[in-house]
């Protein structure tokens, strides 16, 4: 069988799996009544630097109004009409503890400078831009290096210091499903301990990325199950398994934008309909079986020989 191209996946893609929105955004959020005037509204644009903000009433958001509204204003000489009437009431937002690839897609599609970001009861919490999500990334990047240092160099030589012909780590994680505040956990556990063990960085990625994906869709879809990783030196073999409801049309799930999320789950950032393609695209091979009322069983490896010995770090 021919091997597939993999895709390559940066550290930058990586921390916006593991970071969520709410530790991207600006809690400091600057706000106009609709019952402002649009020559307000420019004075507070002027006076703080910035080209749009959420509108609220008695505490709630009601809606957005940016500075593409106050250009079509000035051209008509609306400048004394309230913002009410200017604003965009049908506002696109975002859950601070959704991740924050859920963010960069909505950049992405929308076009859009910032996003309001709320909590589960939907009251404002802060504000994303792109210049918000560079900034942490940076600021993550920099951490990272300074404090996985020390644990990498305890833990990398554990294989060679195991006298056997074949060596095998496993590690198992319970996931409970319905439980978004601790969707990734699981997915962000294995990444630290593989780091610790010295796995190549771009490996480490792949396996983040379609072990988050795995996560996901048994907190979504199922009531719960569990990720067991069987970590060898020259690769990495993990186990997606529940007792859920099952897919009945396999090839139809591995379409990309496919879902049957309901909305509810959508509304929360999740259902996108990527997660299986995304396992595809990060793994060496992939196997998935499911039955319908039964629950389904997920196999991902990935192997370790992308560069230096097993593709571990060298040094």
């Amino acid at each position: 069988m021919e091997k597939k191209p993999i895709q390559e996946v940066t550290k930058l893609q990586e921390l916006t799996y593991e970071l969520t929105v709410g530790h991207a955004m600006s809690p400091k959020v600057i706000t106009v009544s609709s019952q402002d005037t649009m020559a307000q509204f420019r004075e507070v644009l002027r006076v703080n630097r910035i080209s749009g903000t959420p509108v609220v009433e008695d505490g709630e958001m009601v809606g957005v109004v940016s500075i593409e509204d106050l250009i079509k204003a000035l051209a008509t000489g609306e400048l004394n009409a309230i913002v009410g009437d200017k604003m965009c009431q049908h506002v696109e937002t975002l859950y601070a503890d959704e991740p924050l690839v859920r963010a960069v897609d909505k950049f992405a599609r929308f076009k859009f400078g910032r996003f309001p970001v709320v909590d589960r009861d939907g009251h404002l919490v802060g504000i994303i831009t792109q210049g918000n999500i560079m900034h942490t990334l940076l600021r993550r990047l920099e951490v990272d290096y300074r404090e996985e240092g020390i644990h990498r160099y305890r833990a990398s030589h554990i294989f060679e210091d195991i006298i056997a012909d074949e060596a095998a780590l496993v590690f198992g994680y319970r996931i409970i499903g319905r439980d978004f505040d601790r969707a990734g956990a699981a997915s962000g556990n294995l990444k630290t301990t593989l780091s610790r063990l010295g796995f190549n960085p771009r490996i480490i990625r792949r396996v983040a990325i379609a072990t988050y994906e795995g996560e996901i869709n048994i907190v979504v879809y199922t009531n719960g199950g569990e990720i067991v990783a069987e970590v060898r030196p020259d690769r990495i073999h993990i186990e997606v398994l529940d007792n859920g409801p099952g897919i009945p049309d396999v090839d139809l799930a591995m379409q990309p934008g496919y879902s049957t999320a309901p909305d509810w789950v959508r509304e929360m950032g999740f259902g996108a309909g990527m997660g299986l393609p995304n396992i595809k695209a990060c793994s060496d091979q992939m196997k998935l079986e499911s039955t319908v009322g039964v629950g389904t069983r997920l196999e991902i490896t990935i192997y370790a020989d992308e560069t230096g010995e097993h593709g571990r770090r060298e040094g």
